[in-house]
């Protein structure tokens, strides 16, 4: 990278080009997951969550975490998981229950309601996983190429964050 402008030379620039269409795309892809959750929930009548508060529970499952637990993960920010915790406690569609041993932590887990809400994403992700297989849009070896590429940039993000070179 030329050091004056801070913009790649020129053999490093289509990689650098490549980097700026990848990071776009991570960002597109996942403002798109959004959209199908919430078409999937307009069809069929679910109103009351938005999808990010569905993604959400989904990622929680059957487990029982704390709001530092989802956001050690790396799925969500502070400020927005405990917002949409809070919501779906007050919905019904996760229980909440202090620590014993730490009483300012606040221990999650899904509801009866909040279950259903997972099986609704589960069967939507498993539909799509199904199509995607069926129309050959991306293999087994496909997917396993891009989730290993995408592993190692986390990575790199996460040392980027930790020791800041």
């Amino acid at each position: 990278m030329s050091i004056q402008s801070g913009m790649p030379q020129r053999q490093e620039q289509g990689f650098f080009t490549g980097y700026l269409e990848t990071l776009a795309l991570v960002e597109r892809l996942h403002r798109l997951l959004l959209d199908v959750i919430k078409d999937e929930f307009e069809r069929v009548g679910i109103l009351e969550i938005n999808a990010v508060q569905a993604l959400l529970l989904f990622n929680v499952g059957d487990h029982e975490v704390t709001a530092g637990e989802l956001k050690s993960r790396g799925y969500y920010q502070g400020s927005n998981v405990s917002y949409n915790l809070k919501k779906l406690v007050e919905k019904g569609y996760m229980h909440h229950q202090r620590c014993e041993v730490d009483r300012r932590s606040v221990r999650v887990s899904l509801t009866p309601k909040g279950r259903e809400i997972h099986r609704t994403i589960a069967d939507l992700f498993a539909r799509h996983a199904q199509t995607l297989q069926d129309k050959a849009i991306v293999g087994d070896g496909g997917l396993e190429e891009i989730t290993s590429a995408l592993r190692r940039m986390e990575r790199y993000w996460a040392d980027q964050i930790r020791y800041i070179y």
